[in-house]
Parts: structure tokens; sequence; C-alpha cells
């Protein structure tokens, strides 16, 4: 297909987008919009992390699957996947068209646990699992039918997620496994789990680890909520306790769990770059600073450019790790890259919203769309840890993309149960 022939059907796909989504949605109306009678209008929620009671955050998760759901079914929710998982089977070009126009009309907002469905564990199975994986989970994940939770950190590990002490012990055609994991973003809603567990205590940590698909309603896993300072439960600790999990439930092969993990973990880091919002952003910076009437400030400006073209790298890598995706390859540690360049994003909306608001980020006047920001303020630094805190990310640019050596490093080729914990 020629160049102009390409065009000539991106902009026919456009058109049929614009069409479906004002069927369904109408025109989104942001703070201000260079009015300042617009000011005041809806909410002014910018929060990095929900502080909704479990009612509310289940409304909304339902929302938010509910449109998902709507956007697969008219051929819109699983753009550039292939068609065998009710895919389109189009370039990322035509999946940058429907966000773009998408991000113009009122639509359900987004939660983390559809993020980690979509976005992470579904192109996961898609690339390690099973033909009988693949065709149980992929579809009813990208079309948010059942939606699926990270069970990796644990109280003990850290961040060197490799001493991990969760055990999976082998019951003829099924798993048994008792451990304890935390951190685990919406696993009060979530239908599956992905675990990373221990099966050979006696290799090396990085060796002994294997990787299951687990039903979050089987006997034996108990999930409680852990509180956050900004008054929210995101997070949440998840007991296993002689939970059965059968073999064709395994995600890979036996002692490949590590392997397994990266590949989600790249996908975590791809996802942390992709045009999808937490927390504030440029659009609403622009207009707190119209509002409060110093859009013309030299400094205003600059930070809000600063912000902008985070926001803009953020697309153009979304569709170059599209592209890796569609080609097969498995995502790699410029991922790490990415993600600490979204993690700067985020501190760089926290730094215009005080340089915006100074004293009234910290005092709540009750005058709308301001003290909002204390919220993303609080929440920012949490990404700083989430999905690999910021050291980990750097050793691994340094070792993986600049070839430098490694840290010295005591347990290197030592069996996991003789290494002190």
């Amino acid at each position: 297909m020629g160049a102009e022939a390409a065009d000539r059907d991106l902009e026919a796909f456009r058109g049929r987008v614009r069409a479906w989504l004002a069927d369904r949605a109408g025109p989104r109306a942001g703070p201000g919009e260079g009015r300042q009678e617009g000011w005041g209008q809806g909410p002014d929620d910018v929060s990095v992390f929900h502080s909704l009671s479990f009612a509310d955050e289940k409304a909304l998760i339902d929302r938010a699957a509910a449109w998902q759901r709507q956007k697969f079914d008219a051929g819109f929710g699983a753009i550039t996947w292939a068609p065998e998982y009710g895919g389109g089977g189009l370039g990322p070009e035509f999946a940058e068209v429907f966000a773009h126009e998408e991000a113009h009309v009122e639509t359900p907002p987004g939660h983390e646990l559809l993020t980690v469905t979509l976005h992470l564990i579904a192109p996961t199975i898609e690339l390690v699992g099973t033909p009988g994986q693949r065709a149980l989970l992929v579809r009813r994940f990208l079309r948010a039918e059942e939606l699926c939770c990270q069970l990796f950190s644990e109280p003990g590990a850290g961040s060197d997620l490799a001493a991990l002490a969760t055990r999976a012990v082998r019951d003829g055609d099924a798993w048994v496994v008792n451990g304890q994991k935390v951190w685990s973003s919406g696993a009060q809603f979530a239908d599956w789990g992905m675990l990373i567990a221990r099966t050979d205590p006696d290799a090396a940590k990085h060796a002994g680890l294997t990787a299951f698909m687990i039903a979050l309603g089987s006997p034996g896993v108990t999930i409680r909520p852990l509180r956050q300072m900004s008054g929210g439960s995101s997070f949440n600790e998840v007991f296993l306790d002689g939970v059965r999990v059968p073999d064709s439930l395994r995600l890979g092969e036996v002692g490949g769990g590590w392997r397994t993990a990266l590949t989600t973990l790249g996908f975590e880091r791809e996802a942390s770059s992709a045009p999808s919002q937490v927390g504030g952003g440029f659009r609403e910076l622009v207009a707190l600073a119209r509002w409060l009437g110093r859009a013309g400030d030299p400094l205003v400006r600059q930070q809000l450019a600063d912000v902008f073209i985070n926001e803009r790298l953020a697309r153009v890598s979304a569709q170059r790790d599209e592209q890796a995706r569609q080609a097969g390859r498995a995502p790699g540690a410029a991922g790490s890259l990415r993600k600490l360049r979204w993690v700067a994003g985020m501190e760089s909306a926290s730094r215009t919203a005080a340089l915006l608001l100074g004293p009234r980020l910290t005092a709540d006047t009750g005058e709308w769309g301001t003290f909002c920001w204390s919220a993303h303020v609080l929440g920012a630094p949490g990404y700083r840890i989430a999905g690999g805190s910021d050291e980990i990310q750097r050793n691994i640019i340094a070792e993986r993309i600049l070839g430098l050596p490694g840290e010295p490093r005591t347990d290197r080729g030592r069996p996991w149960r003789d290494i002190p914990r």
C-alpha cells in the first residue's frame, strides 16, 4: 500500500472513530478551556492514587471495564492486537489516532487494575503462555471481562524481587503455594493474579523461580487492603495458604519465572511511558495557570513546557514500544529509561503546581482546583518505587545499556536457602 493510500485509510479510520465516539460520549469540558467561566465545573481530582471507599472504587472499575468492553466490541479496544484475540491487526498509528480522539470526549476515569490487565499481563501471556492459556485468558483480559493483578513483591524481598520466599511445591498435576505478597495494586477487585513463586530453594535465587496464573477466588487466598496516607487502599497484602494451582496454569517453564517476571516488568516500564495520564498533567496545569492569571509568567511557561515535552515524548515512546510488541520482541532495558523519564514528568507536574499555588497547595481553602493538587504531590513519589525503584532502573541502564560493571554481589551462584535473610 502506498503512502497516500495509507494516509487515506488513516483518515477514514479517524472519521469512523469520531462518529462512534460522538454517539456514545459528549465533548470533554476541561477546567477553564481558555474561558474563566468554565473554571470550577466538574471534578477536580488529580490524585495519583485513589482515595475512595471500597464500593466507590468498585463502581469506578466497573465503569472503566464497561467502557473497555464497548470499545473492544466496536473494534477499538485492541486495535493493534491480532484478530485471533479480537483485535484489529492495525499499526500503532491507528491506536494513536483513537487515543487522540478519545482524549476529546468525556469517558470513565481509568484504573491501574485495567492498566495491569491490558498492558502488562495480556501481552506477557501472548509472549510466553501456552496456546491453551492464550485462548483462555487473553481475549477475556483485553475485553476487561476479567481483571488481573501482579503478585510479585514480598515483605522480606524489598526491591530484590529474586529474593522472594513464597513457595510452590509440586503435588501431582498441581502446585501447592504458601507465602505472602504485598503492594498488590487492585488485588481486592481482581479475578486473577500473576504469581512468581520459588519452586527450587536449592537453586540460585534467580534460577529457582516459576510463574503461575492463579484464580484469586481459590481456597486459601486472603486479601487485605492496606490504608495509605492519602486515605485510599489501592494496595493490598495477599496471603496464600495451601493454595492449589493446576500445572496447566504454570506460565512458562519450571525455573523460568525470572525471565517471565522480567517480561512483565518490561511491559510495566513501557506502560509508564504510555500516553495515559496518572494524576494531573499539562491540560489541568494550563487551566490552573490561566485561572490564576500567571500563564504569561516566564518561569511558569518554562515549567509548563517541560510538562508538555514529557507528555509528547511519552506518545512517541508508546508508538515505538507497540511496534516492538507487534514484531514479537519482548521489552528490553530501554523500558527503564522510559520509566525514569515518566517519573521525572510526574515530579515536573508537582513542581509546576507548587510554583503556581504556593501555600494553597498545603492549606485547604475550599477553592476548587487548588488543594486537590496536594494529592498529586503526595502520590507522585510513590512511582519512584512502584514498578522497580529508581535505583534498580539506574542499575539496569548502567549494566545492560551502558555496559558498565555490575555491582558486587555476595549471593551470586549460591543456593537460595543458603543466603542469609
